[in-house]
């Protein structure tokens, strides 16, 4: 064992002098100091704890007396109010040094970006730096908050919870600086090709006399400060005894931020989710009306259906898919299966559903199996839809109670698409199709064909077109020509 390391036992209470690093801690048993991993020990907590979990040994072997026991009691509580007095002053000191950390990008960068109209148009400035001035702006605020209920004579009584929990919606506007980061990421990387950007931003940095990284280091650290409140609140919990007057306000803005960072991650899948939603749109044929972003970004659910509609109750086979405020539904090719033609939607804020037995449904006047309706109140307007099994049918009726909590989220929490990345979103997808990309995956007419027990055809097609779907065109055979080359007999 190395001189500095501190040798101990089960059972012994060990003084903690240092605790700076999470990994090794500097503490005192009797007249013994050294190192000793952080890990292969615990913190009393509760003073009412039965002292079997904590033999005191003395150097002879012996108990100690109770006096003894009663000082390391005292040493334990003792380290672990200076282990939370560490977490607080850490919370403090890494939020000022965000502030200004935030003030020379806002300072530094952003207010000589914009003298230089020359060289930077206010859209590109809102790519690159996103909303990180509404961010400083509400940090500021924070850290007064945070200072205000910081107790100078004893640290450990300081009460941050309830900081943290007056914020925590305000803490939502990262959500829109995460999602545009990669994007500003982008933009950077072709500002760095050119040399007068790159002197610019490298003066830019030694005016403000900040630290040699570069200016896509410095737009990081947002995202890495919104995903570090949670680590910060969970080691401050650890080391605040359910007694504390801040204990449930540190337990509920632990939840708070979680959820928070929760939201942002959430929004930036739904976000990434769109050009995958734009791309779909473009494979469909004959598509009608607003494109699918105008209202929705998030697909649901989707699955065949039959759709049976009034007043012939006419019966026909759809593919649905069920986005946030409305159902479309598509109709599949003859031939090729892939290829979906647009066939109208449902706009589903305005429906109810009705799960129906079954039986015989006394609006459409047909016996119907694992059915279920839309039904529209206001204009009496109704959809009647069978699936082909009932668990098919359960999983719809989940997906249409998935769809208005959806609804109801979005609306709570203020989540909206942009009209620019709606607009990006379709001219990828657009420029897309145009390269040559086909709609649908490739398959040899003929043997699809030969893959179905009764092949249907068109009867618009000609004749001559049936004929070669049917049989393709064969080279005609050499057999014979090479035969009577082969002859040893010749007439």
């Amino acid at each position: 064992m190395d001189d500095q390391e501190l040798g101990f036992k089960a059972g012994d209470v060990i003084e903690v002098m240092d605790a700076t690093n999470k990994e090794w801690w500097w503490g005192r048993i009797l007249d013994g100091e050294g190192w000793f991993p952080a890990s292969f020990v615990r913190l009393r907590v509760n003073q009412d704890e039965p002292m079997e979990d904590y033999p005191a040994k003395a150097e002879d072997g012996k108990e100690a007396d109770t006096g003894s026991v009663s000082r390391r009691q005292g040493t334990a509580q003792t380290s672990k109010d200076q282990m939370r007095t560490n977490v607080i002053n850490e919370i403090i000191s890494t939020e000022k040094d965000y502030i200004k950390h935030l003030k020379d990008i806002c300072e530094g960068y952003i207010k000589q970006c914009r003298k230089r109209a020359d060289m930077f148009t206010e859209e590109q400035l809102k790519t690159i730096f996103g909303n990180i001035e509404e961010i400083y702006k509400c940090q500021k605020k924070f850290v007064k908050a945070l200072e205000k209920k910081f107790n100078k004579d004893h640290p450990h009584l300081s009460e941050l919870g309830s900081c943290f929990l007056e914020y925590q919606n305000d803490f939502q506007i990262y959500s829109e600086y995460c999602n545009n980061h990669p994007n500003a990421c982008v933009e950077l990387s072709k500002l760095a090709k050119v040399n007068k950007y790159v002197y610019f931003f490298e003066a830019c940095r030694l005016l403000q006399k900040m630290i040699d990284i570069s200016l896509d280091g410095f737009l990081l650290t947002p995202v890495q400060k919104i995903c570090k409140y949670p680590l910060q609140l969970a080691e401050l919990l650890k080391y605040t005894n359910p007694q504390h007057r801040d204990f449930k306000d540190v337990e509920a803005a632990l939840n708070a931020m979680k959820n928070v960072a929760r939201l942002i991650n959430e929004r930036k899948r739904r976000l990434e989710n769109i050009d995958k939603i734009a791309q779909w749109q473009s494979s469909i044929e004959d598509w009608e009306g607003e494109d699918v972003l105008a209202r929705s970004s998030e697909l649901i659910h989707s699955g065949e259906l039959t759709r049976i509609s009034q007043p012939q109750a006419k019966s026909q086979q759809r593919m649905f898919f069920l986005f946030d405020h409305q159902l479309i539904y598509c109709k599949k090719d003859l031939l090729r299966r892939d290829i979906l033609y647009y066939k109208g939607r449902i706009n589903m804020d305005d429906m109810e559903i009705v799960d129906l037995e079954d039986g015989k449904d006394k609006d459409f006047n047909i016996s119907v199996k694992n059915a279920f309706k839309l039904h529209c109140s206001s204009t009496d307007e109704s959809h009647l839809f069978c699936a082909k099994k009932p668990e098919q049918k359960l999983r719809w009726l989940k997906a249409f109670e998935n769809e208005r909590k959806q609804v109801q989220l979005d609306q709570e929490t203020g989540f909206s698409i942009t009209e620019v990345q709606k607009k990006q979103a379709m001219l990828n997808a657009n420029k897309q199709q145009s390269s040559g990309k086909p709609k649908a995956v490739n398959r040899p007419y003929y043997d699809f064909l030969m893959r179905q027990k009764h092949p249907t055809l068109p009867a618009n097609l000609p004749q001559q077109q049936v004929f070669m779907l049917a049989e393709p065109k064969r080279k005609p055979s050499n057999f014979w020509q090479n035969i009577s080359r082969l002859t040893p007999f010749r007439k």
